[in-house]
């Protein structure tokens, strides 16, 4: 224990132990699954983090050892603690030079966006020491002021090679082109059953999958593309569950970047048609649908239908206002006569 401890301080991090864990200390050896919940704070105790209510839920982080992940020190604590235990550990600046990206990436995660939005085609350092917004103030701050950080981190799980499933991030390029396929059906399964969120998970995975390769080509180029078209159905998908989940402008935000790319995407368009009737947006949705007949005038029936519904809710709407302001200023107004007595 003091030989671990003099190790970590040899490398700029000191190491408190909260709760001590069970069991012997594992090797750890390359491709090892850990799991853990993490909370980040400066030393002043200002919290920036914290897996357990980041995107108002508690989702523990999950890490494959041996994967070059982009916050090394993570694994240098991590591979000294047992299962069960919970320690704090203070990291020099050398440490944690990073993080900025790496937050931005698990916040964008946490709030269903994808993992590499807003960040730049290019290494980590350079963008540290770029002036490029990460979107989250205290986070700009901290690109700007490197310093110490605190992390407490319980280690939940650790699980042997081989012992589970790959999350996409730790694929290879190859095993993500083969994954896709069958997370797809995954998705297209859980719909049917009538499980829609976890169907519209399994769609965004597929996403995020794709998009992840697509950050090696160049936008444009044949590969980009035929990863683009691979994106479309999916995306597609996941906008379906979005309307069935009431997540409106969700949807019509998706479907407009498909009809920028492809203007011809029926889909696309009678999507988005769907989710302007449900948030009152009339003449949008008029517009959309009738793109949707010059596309496809065999949609004729479909598309007088949605009209209908979209004109019934509208009328109901109305009718609902008009009595709830009726008599608003319909009343007798007091006598303004003075009275004695």
């Amino acid at each position: 224990m003091e030989e671990e401890a003099r190790r970590l301080l040899e490398e700029g991090i000191s190491k408190k132990l909260i709760s001590p864990g069970k069991g012997e200390l594992s090797t750890f050896p390359d491709g090892t699954k850990v799991v853990f919940h993490y909370r980040t704070s400066l030393c002043d105790g200002t919290v920036l983090d914290d897996s357990r209510t980041m995107g108002n839920r508690s989702k523990p982080m999950e890490l494959i050892l041996g994967k070059k992940f982009k916050l090394a020190v993570w694994e240098t604590v991590i591979i000294t603690m047992r299962q069960g235990e919970i320690a704090e550990f203070t990291c020099d600046t050398k440490h944690t030079a990073l993080y900025p990206l790496v937050s931005q990436s698990l916040r964008n995660i946490s709030a269903g966006k994808d993992p590499l939005e807003g960040q730049r085609h290019c290494c980590g350092i350079a963008q540290i020491h770029s002036h490029h917004s990460l979107g989250h103030k205290d986070l700009d701050q901290l690109q700007a002021n490197p310093q110490p950080l605190v992390f407490s981190i319980e280690l939940l799980e650790v699980l042997p090679p081989g012992s589970f499933q790959l999350d996409v991030w730790a694929m290879t390029d190859e095993e993500k082109l083969q994954f896709v396929p069958q997370i797809h059906e995954e998705g297209n399964r859980l719909f049917k059953q009538g499980n829609i969120t976890e169907a519209a998970e399994k769609y965004y995975n597929g996403i995020a999958c794709i998009k992840n390769l697509q950050m090696k080509e160049h936008p444009g180029d044949g590969s980009w593309v035929k990863l683009d078209m691979m994106i479309t159905p999916l995306l597609l998908n996941y906008c379906q569950c979005k309307l069935l989940l009431g997540q409106y402008y969700e949807v019509i935000e998706h479907c407009s970047s498909l009809i920028f790319k492809y203007e011809d995407n029926i889909k696309a368009y009678y999507k988005r048609a769907k989710a302007h009737a449900a948030v009152w947006n009339e003449s949008e949705a008029r517009a959309d649908f009738a793109k949707v007949l010059e596309l496809d005038p065999s949609l004729g029936p479909c598309v007088a239908k949605e009209l209908r519904t979209m004109e019934d809710k509208l009328r109901s709407k109305g009718k609902e206002e008009k009595g709830r302001y009726k008599g608003l200023f319909n009343y007798n107004e007091p006598s303004a006569t003075a009275t004695t007595g």
